[in-house]
């Protein structure tokens, strides 16, 4: 090699080598730092809760409301019973994946803009998802609370499933993903039971409650339904920060607090 006289090298151990080596990628291990380890990332399931209208959605979000002066929330948005719709005209007209995503993430947004609206009275901000990273920390010192578009926006880039051309990826993994990458200290799925069991238990009364379990046990179980996205699980099991995730029942006031505070309720699904 040919050293340029008075010039600086900066000496790393990936100089010079491949990044998508094994050994080096598995070299690549370090401590993960938080960037705000107070944060707490709630996400409001869209066919579950948004769907149902103000009955629902109102009473939840008082809640969030009186809940953000102990706890800093970012609220993160889910699509509804529009986005099945029009996913399902996508699919007939032969639309990929990446396509798929597109047109569900639009959903997902309205859903988030409506959420905005009604919170912005209480100082809540409504965050792009270019700008949920670059400016969440900002406006969490100059506003209350934010809002998100919980789809994440891998639109065209979206990874193609094992199965079928639903687009894998949908809200519960991008509120995921957002507490993943902030290090929150929880992360609250709202949906419309009371957690996790081994049967649907809108379809089987005798349906087993699971307060706890990690990811890897529940993958195995191959439970024939589950109220969450599996790509969750497999995500769950590659966590670095946040470790675990909480499925709780957003119809029932009192619910989000109790989650909030810690106590036991719902199911919690750890690595």
């Amino acid at each position: 090699m040919n050293v340029i006289p008075g010039a600086q090298h900066v000496v790393s151990k990936l100089m010079r080598e491949s990044l998508v080596d094994r050994h080096v990628i598995a070299g690549s291990e370090a401590p993960t730092r938080a960037i705000l380890p107070n944060l707490n990332v709630i996400q409001i399931g869209g066919l579950s809760i948004m769907d149902r209208g103000q009955t629902a959605v109102m009473p939840l979000l008082d809640e969030i409301v009186a809940c953000q002066d102990d706890h800093t929330q970012v609220i993160g948005v889910g699509p509804g019973v529009r986005a099945r719709h029009i996913l399902s005209v996508g699919l007939d007209l032969g639309m990929p994946t990446g396509a798929l995503a597109v047109l569900a993430g639009k959903s997902s947004a309205q859903n988030a803009y409506m959420v905005s609206c009604l919170l912005a009275n209480h100082g809540f901000v409504y965050l792009e998802a270019p700008f949920i990273v670059q400016l969440l920390p900002a406006m969490l010192a100059a506003a209350r609370g934010a809002v998100f578009n919980g789809i994440p926006p891998y639109d065209l880039w979206e990874h193609p499933p094992a199965i079928g051309k639903i687009p894998p990826h949908g809200s519960d993994a991008g509120s995921y993903l957002v507490g993943e990458v902030f290090g929150a200290r929880s992360i609250i799925l709202l949906k419309d039971v009371d957690g996790l069991y081994s049967a649907d238990p809108k379809t089987n009364p005798d349906a087993e409650f699971i307060p706890e379990i990690s990811a890897a046990d529940l993958i195995a179980r191959r439970l024939p339904t589950l109220p969450i996205e599996p790509v969750v699980l497999e995500l769950l099991t590659r966590a670095r920060l946040a470790k675990s995730i909480r499925i709780v029942n957003g119809l029932k006031p009192g619910n989000l607090t109790r989650a909030l505070n810690g106590e036991a309720i719902g199911t919690v699904i750890h690595r």
